[in-house]
C-alpha cells in the first residue's frame, strides 16, 4: 500500500463478521488511522435467508422472521465490534445491509464517502479458493478506493 504525504483516509469501511480476520482489520484501522472516521459494516447475505428456509412438515418457514434473526445477530456482533474498538482506543460508525458481500462493500464505500477500505481475509487456499473466491479479493478488484487486506 502506498500511502501519499497528506492523503491519509478520512473515512475508512472495516467490513466486519464474527472471524478473527475481521477483528485484526478493525484494530489494524484503529491503530493506523486513528483521526479518520472509521465505519465497520455487516453485510447480511440473502442467501442465508434462503439456505434457512424450507418446508418443514408441509409450511414453508416464515422468510420475514429469519430475516428479523439475522438482522438482530448482526446487531449483536456490530455491538460487540464497537466493544473491541473501545478496546483499541477508538470510537466508530457501524452500519448493516442485505446483499450479496463483495458488491455490497463496494457500493456502501461508493455511496457513503469512504476513501479506504479495510478488509480482513480468510485466507483460504487450494481447492476451496478456487471454488469460493475470496471476497477481499473482489472487494479490492471492484473499488474505487484503496484497500487494505489483512491477514
Amino acid at each position: 500500500m502506498l500511502v501519499v504525504a497528506g492523503s491519509m483516509p478520512r473515512h475508512v469501511l472495516v467490513p466486519v463478521d464474527d472471524s478473527d480476520r475481521s477483528t485484526d482489520a478493525l484494530e489494524f484501522t484503529c491503530r493506523e488511522y486513528p483521526d479518520a472516521t472509521i465505519t465497520a459494516l455487516h453485510v447480511i447475505d440473502p442467501g442465508d435467508f434462503y439456505a434457512a428456509t424450507g418446508i418443514e412438515g408441509g409450511a414453508v418457514a416464515n422468510y420475514e422472521e429469519i430475516q428479523t434473526q439475522h438482522e438482530q445477530r448482526a446487531d449483536a456482533l456490530l455491538e460487540q465490534t464497537r466493544e473491541e474498538a473501545a478496546e483499541f482506543g477508538c470510537e466508530i460508525e457501524t452500519d448493516r445491509v442485505v446483499g450479496g458481500i463483495s458488491r455490497s462493500i463496494v457500493t456502501y464505500a461508493d455511496e457513503h464517502d469512504v476513501d479506504h477500505i479495510t478488509i480482513g481475509s480468510h485466507g483460504r487456499t487450494g481447492a476451496s479458493r478456487i471454488l469460493l473466491g475470496s471476497v477481499a479479493e473482489n472487494v479490492a478488484r471492484r473499488s474505487s478506493v484503496p484497500v487494505t487486506i489483512v491477514r
